[in-house]
């Protein structure tokens, strides 16, 4: 099959460091390659690929300080995707959407992956094209009174084999915050608990520029390098270290979450997660197994006391089984199949149905 995997230009495919939807689409288009396929990225000209690189741009657009108008290079990602259709036999959109005006200007079907969330602006485009076909990342991502085309569900997966396992937590005990210093990830509310219950807290993360003020104000002046430490942004390998050192990792979002890779790469290092229960992440975490859904502080503060009762080898094997990059390769494959199936149909050409694995 011929795929086309569209990834913003904002961030590296994969990320350096921080970056959910560079990572996953990453992984993504060489499990791909793996299986067979002939797939083509669209990402910044500094992205690591097994697929065919087609860039407008030499490097992530947030390392370009000369860059002052972002979408005119949107734009010429788009019209290079578009020019090209006829070259594929799908095109998959991680762009939120910027795919969407153009999708229907060519006969190759366009899968637009939900990776955000819906916003006043955002939902008037998505209404607009609600026949277009769309995958979700979690079902609480849904807003059915969009009535979007959803096809599927595709849970986003990680390389588990790349994320070492931590039998039992570091020696002194933390906790963990790991993300976007952000109000949405609720890092304010990791040291909250963290103060609350006496524990230490050991964060890492970014700070985007919408966000210095938060943490000027709200973050840094708790730092104080023993009980509340910063450790700046973490590679892949850093951020194992981290999250399967601790105790437990606090994800103490205030926003519906439409994944949240940071709870399933806790998980896989053997640490549970204290969650407040929002989003998808009652989708993810089993309660009282691999980790704990809370509604409140109160709730997450007590809640560490129980950490100690729970297997972390439960917590690699449910993210193992459901979570791997193998499996949301297998879900993405077969809404490829599903929906070109529907538009050979439409047509009446069931006989040139591309073969999954089979692209040339």
């Amino acid at each position: 099959m011929r795929i086309a995997q569209v990834a913003p230009l904002w961030e590296r495919v994969p990320p350096p460091a921080y970056g959910g939807i560079e990572l996953v689409v990453g992984l993504l288009c060489d499990e791909l390659v793996r299986r067979g396929h002939e797939v083509t990225l669209f990402a910044s000209g500094d992205s690591i690929s097994l697929a065919k690189l087609e860039s407008v741009h030499p490097r992530a657009m947030r390392l370009d300080p000369s860059i002052k108008e972002y979408s005119i290079y949107e734009m010429l990602q788009m019209s290079r995707v578009y020019e090209k259709a006829d070259e594929f036999d799908i095109i998959h959109s991680h762009m939120g959407c910027a795919a969407l005006p153009y999708a229907n200007l060519v006969k190759t079907p366009t899968v637009h992956t939900l990776h955000g969330i819906f916003t006043p602006d955002n939902e008037k485009m998505f209404s607009h094209a609600r026949r277009q076909p769309y995958v979700s990342i979690s079902n609480s991502q849904r807003e059915p009174r969009l009535d979007l085309n959803c096809v599927a569900t595709v849970y986003n997966g990680i390389d588990t084999s790349t994320y070492e396992f931590h039998e039992k937590p570091q020696d002194p005990p933390y906790l963990a915050f790991l993300g976007r210093i952000s109000p949405e990830k609720g890092t304010h509310l990791a040291i909250e608990i963290a103060k609350r219950s006496g524990w230490n807290l050991k964060m890492a993360g970014k700070v985007d520029v919408v966000d210095v003020e938060y943490y000027e104000q709200q973050i840094k002046p708790h730092i104080d390098g023993k009980q509340i430490e910063y450790l700046g942004e973490a590679n892949h390998e850093q951020k194992n270290a981290l999250v399967g050192g601790a105790v437990a990792t606090l994800f103490p979002i205030t926003w519906r979450e439409p994944f949240g890779l940071v709870m399933i790469e806790s998980m896989v290092s053997g640490t549970p997660v204290i969650a407040i229960s929002m989003g998808s992440t009652e989708e993810v975490i089993v309660d009282g197994k691999t980790g704990f859904l809370c509604h409140s502080v109160d709730e997450c503060v007590a809640s560490i006391d129980k950490v100690a009762g729970l297997n972390r080898y439960d917590c690699r094997e449910h993210v193992v089984k459901n979570f791997s990059v193998q499996r949301m390769t297998e879900g993405y494959e077969a809404v490829y199949q599903q929906i070109i199936g529907e538009r050979f149909s439409k047509n009446g050409h069931y006989q040139h149905l591309p073969t999954l694995r089979s692209v040339r």
